[in-house]
């Protein structure tokens, strides 16, 4: 077995990288030639780089995870059957069939089929390209042979186009006269297409039910990681295509680019780059959307109250209504950001209220060590450390002459959360345990709800 260093790995990725990147301008300079360049194709042609680039970056990364080389291998396909179609379409629309290779960019640009089937791959790898079970090995052999079925069915039609010399193709480059061509390929039964579109869609969907069981049986870093894919899979979805398909023009051009939400949810999940997040995203997300849902339905109301019911003048309507709404924001805002935090930020917001009681209650304590057994309580509840230390600096003297609120300026509490335990609201820094004062109180197991931290002398 011939052994290929991670050095050599990167280096290849990055040269993929510059390939990709040389297909786009090739692809961007053939839309020009072909009269089909417009601000959408360029959005998107510009939003597979996207994909390319979390490719490139994992893989530089995590050489042997397959999820980054899966992204750059779709990404390189994609662009490939896209210059292939193109140059097609300069060739045989535009009166240059003498051109060399003409006939066979026809044939290639069928790859971009086959690049499009390796994404899911890619989502039911993530975000280690391990499989959860042998038995999932099977799936993929299937995967891989319906997806051969379907990649030989797009070829089939311009192969045999090419090989009868009557190529006819539209502003696609799909062959559009298939009536004199043979083959059984050219020609399948539509029973047998329906069922192999059915069989591909059923995978795809155990694709997503493998992805949900791990996200159900998992917990700390992996769950966040499944959360952000699924998160990136949900906006690309729900907006990058069924919103933006339903949206013409310039919006329709922006809300379409949030289809690649889907590989930065991708390379975050994998990379872990701000992992836990994830929570205040969804939860802020969800509470913008339902805010501006609630006051342009409040605005719309009340400018339709105002014409029609009671006869103001429109002008004065729509000032009148866009001062109300202005003023409803801030209590809209308040409302539904602690409803949805109770919701789905629920360990944040639990967090932030204990520590807010905690605070209240220190500013009229005196007694230190029943100011110490209540920090542990908090503590334990808010960041469930698997060890707690309280360092105190220059206690006698600072105590003796502190002119502001006993106990409160002297203590702080560093907790280190287990290797299975979340954390909330971010990642902890690295713990330097020389960059404090002297060890007051010490406890190596987890703390119980009102287990008193054992002192000890410094």
């Amino acid at each position: 077995m011939v052994f290929v260093s991670e050095t050599r790995w990167s280096r290849a990725a990055g040269v993929l990288g510059v390939v990709i990147l040389a297909q786009w301008v090739i692809a961007i300079v053939l839309e020009g030639l072909d009269h089909q360049l417009s601000v959408a194709s360029a959005v998107f042609g510009s939003g597979t780089l996207v994909f390319a680039g979390v490719g490139v970056l994992v893989a530089r990364r995590q050489p042997r995870n397959p999820v980054g080389w899966l992204l750059i291998l779709f990404t390189f396909f994609f662009l490939l059957g896209i210059d292939a179609q193109n140059y097609a379409v300069f060739c045989y629309l535009f009166g240059h069939q003498r051109f060399p290779l003409a006939s066979a960019a026809v044939v290639i640009k069928q790859v971009a089929t086959a690049g499009f089937l390796l994404l899911p791959t890619a989502i039911l790898l993530f975000p280690d390209g391990r499989l959860g079970s042998p038995r999932w090995r099977w799936v993929l052999w299937a995967y891989a042979l319906v997806s051969a079925v379907v990649t030989a069915d797009a070829f089939a039609p311009a192969v045999a186009a090419v090989a009868a010399h009557d190529i006819h193709i539209d502003s696609s480059a799909d062959v559009t006269d298939m009536s004199h061509l043979r083959g059984w390929l050219v020609h399948p039964p539509a029973g047998l297409v329906a069922a192999v579109w059915v069989l591909l869609a059923g995978i795809w969907l155990s694709f997503v039910v493998h992805q949900f069981m791990n996200w159900r049986r998992s917990d700390g870093e992996l769950r966040q990681q499944l959360k952000w894919l699924a998160c990136g899979a949900a906006v690309a979805l729900g907006i990058g295509l069924g919103v933006s398909s339903a949206v013409t023009g310039v919006l329709g051009t922006i809300l379409s680019a949030t289809l690649f939400a889907l590989p930065v949810s991708i390379g975050v999940g994998i990379l872990r780059y701000r992992l836990y997040d994830i929570d205040r995203i969804i939860s802020r997300t969800l509470a913008y959307t339902i805010i501006t849902g609630l006051l342009i339905g409040v605005y719309a109301g009340l400018v339709l109250l105002a014409t029609n019911v009671l006869g103001v003048h429109s002008s004065v309507a729509v000032a009148a209504s866009t001062l109300a709404a202005a003023a409803l924001f801030n209590p809209v805002r308040r409302r539904v950001q602690g409803a949805v935090a109770r919701r789905f930020n629920r360990a944040r917001y639990d967090a932030d209220r204990t520590v807010a009681a905690f605070a209240a209650r220190l500013k009229d304590a005196v007694d230190l060590d029943s100011v110490r057994t209540d920090l542990a309580a908090v503590v334990q509840r808010t960041l469930e450390p698997a060890h707690v230390w309280v360092w105190i600096g220059s206690a006698g003297e600072d105590l003796a002459s502190a002119d502001r609120e006993p106990v409160a300026a002297l203590l702080t509490v560093i907790g280190e959360p287990g290797s299975e335990q979340g954390r909330t609201g971010g990642q902890d820094p690295p713990l330097d345990q020389g960059q404090r004062g002297p060890v007051l109180a010490g406890q190596a197991e987890p703390l119980g709800e009102h287990s008193p931290v054992a002192a000890a002398s410094p």
